[in-house]
């Protein structure tokens, strides 16, 4: 499991994360909402050790996090950030084989793994082309179908990070990529995904984490997170909240 403890992160004088703890759960999606500027891609580079801490612990399987390196953290930890910056003409499989690096499986392995992650990603249609002809919801497809085959095929052990995987995708996609992650925490990983879209926070995630102006507001079920007081004290928009006709999960409606 990975856990954080009692989070402070400080940039410079200024405090952008405090007081944050939190448990990554086997086979669990959890979703972080907040507004902009609230603390959720510091907590994400807090949780990946790309962050130094001012004060608190992150802990993987009780070891501390910075304790683990190199390819040994790459086959328990994938990150997919919000942007990933990449110029060079490599095809849509080798840029998927990146998350195959930290493994020592072979060709032919990592070959069938890069097609399931690309089946996974809804990505399987654009292999053979050039990344940079990609558009920028392929290119997040293909990134997701990276972090994927790079804890394939998921399990308890495996812990996946995403930042906005859904922020340049259309409606469908938008499905598809949630529904991937859905299915790889339902082999055992622990999930943590930001996402700004409240009802498909409410569709795919299994708890909540509500951060408000750097501090963990509420944490608990899509149920008990989305209601009408703190998503008006977090975002300063009045909703209503009803019940999704077929699926029992909140149905969140600006006024």
């Amino acid at each position: 499991m990975l856990c954080a403890d009692k989070l402070l992160v400080k940039r410079g004088s200024q405090v952008v994360l405090q007081d944050v703890s939190v448990t990554l759960q086997p086979g669990e999606v959890l979703g972080v909402l907040g507004p902009n500027g609230a603390g959720k891609s510091t907590l994400l580079g807090a949780l990946n050790g790309e962050l130094p801490l001012t004060s608190g612990a992150v802990s993987l399987d009780g070891r501390p996090l910075e304790s683990w390196q190199g390819p040994e953290r790459a086959r328990r930890l994938a990150v997919l950030p919000q942007s990933s910056s990449l110029n060079f003409a490599f095809s849509v499989e080798a840029v998927v084989g990146f998350g195959r690096l930290p493994h020592d499986t072979g060709r032919q392995r990592d070959e069938t793994i890069i097609r399931e992650a690309m089946r996974a990603a809804d990505a399987s249609h654009l292999a053979g082309r050039s990344y940079l002809a990609l558009s920028g919801g392929e290119r997040q497809r293909v990134h997701l179908a990276r972090v994927l085959a790079q804890l394939w095929p998921g399990g308890e052990e495996q812990i996946l990070l995403l930042d906005e995987p859904t922020s340049a995708l259309d409606p469908l996609h938008q499905h598809t990529t949630l529904q991937a992650v859905r299915e790889f925490a339902g082999r055992g990983a622990a999930v943590l995904v930001i996402l700004h879209d409240l009802n498909l926070a409410a569709r795919y995630c299994d708890r909540l984490l509500l951060l408000h102006e750097t501090r963990a507001h509420l944490l608990g079920t899509p149920r008990e997170v989305l209601q009408a007081e703190p998503l008006r004290t977090v975002f300063g928009l009045d909703v209503l909240v009803q019940e999704h006709p077929e699926r029992g999960h909140p149905l969140i409606i600006a006024r």
